[in-house]
C-alpha cells in the first residue's frame, strides 16, 4: 500500500517513466491531458510512484522543471496526505478490495467544488481491486467529469478492470525497466553491484520488488518463496519441495508468484510453443490464478495449503518433469 504521509517534498517519477513523463508534461502544457489516465503495466514496474508524482505535479502552484516545485502550499498539503483536492483509494487495513463506499465517497468528491485550486485529482490503485459494484459506481464521474478534475486508475491485469472503466480511459502502457538502468538505480539501495544483480535476478527484473527484498528483515523468506516456483519450473524441485517451501506463505503471496512463474515461462516461450497446447494450458492456468486472486480480493479465504498444491500440481503436470526448458532471466526488462 502507498503510505501517502510524511512524503518528500518533490515526487519524481522512476528513471524508466522518463518518457510517459515527458509526455505527460507536454499534455498538461498543451492544455490535453485526458481526464482519466489508466496506468497500466506488470506488478512492481513503479505504476503507483507513476500516479503520485502526476498527482503532486497536476495540484502544484509553481511546477518547477516538470516536477512540483516541492515550495509551495499545495505541495506542503500533498506531502503531508491533506491536501483537499485529492483522494487516494486503495484496500482498506486488512482487506484487499476497494469497496464500493470507498468509491461513493470519492465520486462524491469529484463532484464537489475544488478547494484550493483549478484542480482536483483522484486516484485508484490497484483500480482491478474494485468490485463490479464499485466499478459501477465510479462510472458517473468517467462519464460526467467535472472540469478540472483528473482521475489516474493504476492496474496490474487490464482484463480485471470492466471493459466499461476501460473504454472511458486512455491508456498508458508501462514496460518493465531496462536491466542497466535497474541495476544502476538498485545500486543506489544496495551499495553493491553483485547485491543489485543477485536481487534484481530473483525479483525478475523488477527493481521496486528487488528494492524491498533488500529492505525487509524477511527478505529471506521472500526470496525462497521466488526460489521455490522458478526450481519447480526449471525440474530443480518436485511439487512436494516446493509446496513445503511455499507452507508458511500468506495466500495471496503464494498466488503471485505461482502467477510470476507462469507468466515467466510465457514471457521466454517460442511462438510455436505459445499456440501449442501446452502454450494454451499455461495461459488456462494464468486465469486461473487470476481468478482466484480476485475471489480473494473479495472476501474468499481458501485452503491455503489445497490451493497450493492444486495449483503447483497443474503447474508441474504442464511442464512435465524436465520442467519448462526455457531460461527466466532478468535482463529482458519486461
Amino acid at each position: 500500500m502507498m503510505e501517502l504521509s510524511g512524503l518528500p517534498a518533490i515526487s519524481a517519477p522512476l528513471p524508466w517513466h522518463a518518457s510517459v513523463w515527458s509526455r505527460f508534461n507536454r499534455q498538461l502544457q498543451d492544455a490535453t491531458l485526458p481526464h482519466a489516465l489508466m496506468l497500466a503495466g506488470p506488478s512492481h514496474c513503479g505504476k503507483a510512484r507513476l500516479a503520485l508524482a502526476l498527482s503532486r505535479l497536476l495540484l502544484c502552484k509553481a511546477p518547477s522543471g516538470g516536477l512540483n516545485c516541492g515550495e509551495c502550499h499545495a505541495c506542503e498539503l500533498s506531502a503531508s496526505g491533506s491536501h483537499g483536492d485529492w483522494r487516494w483509494l486503495q484496500p482498506e487495513e486488512k482487506s484487499r478490495n476497494i469497496k464500493i463506499d470507498q468509491v461513493r465517497d470519492a465520486v462524491g468528491f469529484a463532484t464537489r467544488t475544488s478547494s484550493f485550486g483549478a484542480r482536483k485529482v483522484m486516484v485508484l490503485a490497484p483500480a482491478d481491486a474494485m468490485n463490479a459494484n464499485a466499478a459501477n459506481a465510479l462510472l458517473k464521474s468517467l462519464e460526467e467529469p467535472s472540469p478540472g478534475t483528473f482521475l489516474l486508475l493504476v492496474c496490474d491485469q487490464l482484463h480485471s478492470v470492466p471493459a466499461t472503466i476501460r473504454s472511458r480511459c486512455q491508456i498508458v502502457r508501462l514496460p518493465g525497466p531496462e536491466l542497466a538502468v535497474s541495476l544502476e538505480w538498485l545500486d543506489k539501495a544496495t551499495g553493491d553491484r553483485e547485491e543489485s544483480a543477485r536481487l534484481l535476478e530473483l525479483a525478475e527484473g523488477m527493481p521496486l520488488l528487488a528494492e524491498a527484498m533488500c529492505g525487509r528483515s524477511d527478505a529471506e523468506q521472500l526470496i525462497a518463496l521466488r526460489v521455490a516456483c522458478r526450481g519447480l519450473v526449471a525440474g530443480k524441485l518436485d511439487v512436494f519441495e516446493a509446496s513445503g517451501m511455499l507452507a508458511d506463505a500468506p495466500a495471496a503471496e503464494v498466488l503471485d508468484q505461482i502467477a510470476a512463474a507462469v507468466r515467466a515461462v510465457l514471457r521466454g516461450a517460442s511462438r510455436a510453443m505459445l499456440t501449442s497446447a501446452r502454450g494454451q494450458a499455461l495461459f488456462g492456468l494464468l486465469d486461473a490464478v487470476t481468478d482466484v486472486q480476485r475471489a480473494l480480493r473479495g472476501g474468499a479465504n481458501p485452503n491455503r495449503q489445497l490451493m497450493t498444491e492444486v495449483l503447483l500440481e497443474k503447474l508441474h503436470s504442464i511442464l512435465g518433469d524436465e520442467g519448462a526448458g526455457v531460461s527466466i532471466e532478468s535482463g529482458s526488462g519486461r
